[in-house]
């Protein structure tokens, strides 16, 4: 079993990612958004999908990226 990295659950079905040379365990999608998924630089929401990046930051969608 494996602890989650976000909430700390030992859990049989975690699962493991690597980003950029760190490893994380997790139990849940939720809590490998939580710990891993970047946020909007304007409204500070998680950012799960493609995302826009403008001048080196990370936003939502382009109505965020806009301001």
């Amino acid at each position: 079993m494996a602890r989650c990295d976000t909430c700390g659950n030992d859990y049989d079905k975690a699962f493991s990612v690597e980003i950029q040379g760190a490893r994380y365990n997790f139990d849940s999608i939720e809590c490998a958004a939580e710990k891993i998924a970047p946020r909007c630089a304007h409204c500070n929401c998680r950012v799960l999908g493609h995302g826009v990046e403008a001048g080196g930051r990370i936003f939502c969608c382009a109505h965020c990226a806009e301001h």
